[in-house]
């Protein structure tokens, strides 16, 4: 397990990322067209989040997340004019022959609506536990797409989650401003996760 970030004095775990959902530029004036660089260090940075939870059953569900950020950006490197946003090196890519990238797009936007679904739970509902936002996050997102062999691993990470008082310790000691900054960060994740849904959703990002 890699090793937990330091908090700033006065600061939360946020601070601590390279860049969160906050900071991703939505390009509304080009049908919200997502920067592919930010959006990227972004979900990288979250994948750090799972170092908080504190169990070694999180690392495949990490693993996943930060495999599918690199199909994405091995083709923005391969091809960075054609990529500047998400949903034009989608584009691009499959007018190449290849779905390498946009498919690992595919798996990380369910990852990280997963992770997003599970924390807007929890801190929506302030007496429930983590294993229980997470579980029921899982069923209604990544179960329905993994197989038999895949479903015990991710089981056995929700049944690991740390008690709640213990993970939100960890974001910061001001915990009304944990709390504040966590839904503005969560809602800038649930807003980019609907747009890239849709976008996937639509012809221009089918390849079968």
């Amino acid at each position: 397990m890699a090793a937990v970030a330091q908090i700033p004095a006065g600061g939360t775990y946020l601070d601590t990322m390279k860049r969160d959902f906050t900071k991703v530029p939505v390009d509304a004036s080009n049908s919200n067209a997502i920067s592919t660089s930010e959006f990227l260090e972004a979900a990288e940075s979250l994948t750090t989040m799972f170092d908080l939870l504190g169990s070694v059953a999180f690392s495949p569900v990490k693993k996943d997340m930060l495999g599918n950020v690199e199909k994405i950006r091995k083709r923005y490197l391969a091809a960075p004019l054609e990529s500047e946003n998400l949903q034009d090196l989608v584009r691009n890519e499959l007018k190449s022959g290849s779905h390498v990238a946009t498919e690992g797009l595919v798996w990380l936007v369910r990852g990280l609506e997963f992770t997003c679904l599970a924390l807007s739970q929890n801190v929506a509902k302030p007496s429930e536990e983590l294993a229980d936002s997470f579980r029921g996050a899982y069923g209604s997102t990544l179960k329905p797409h993994h197989s038999f062999l895949v479903k015990p691993v991710f089981s056995a990470a929700m049944s690991a989650c740390p008690y709640r008082k213990d993970f939100y310790a960890k974001l910061g000691s001001d915990d009304a401003k944990v709390q504040e900054e966590l839904k503005a960060y969560l809602a800038a994740l649930e807003n980019i996760v609907a747009v890239l849904k849709v976008f996937l959703a639509s012809k221009d990002a089918q390849w079968k």
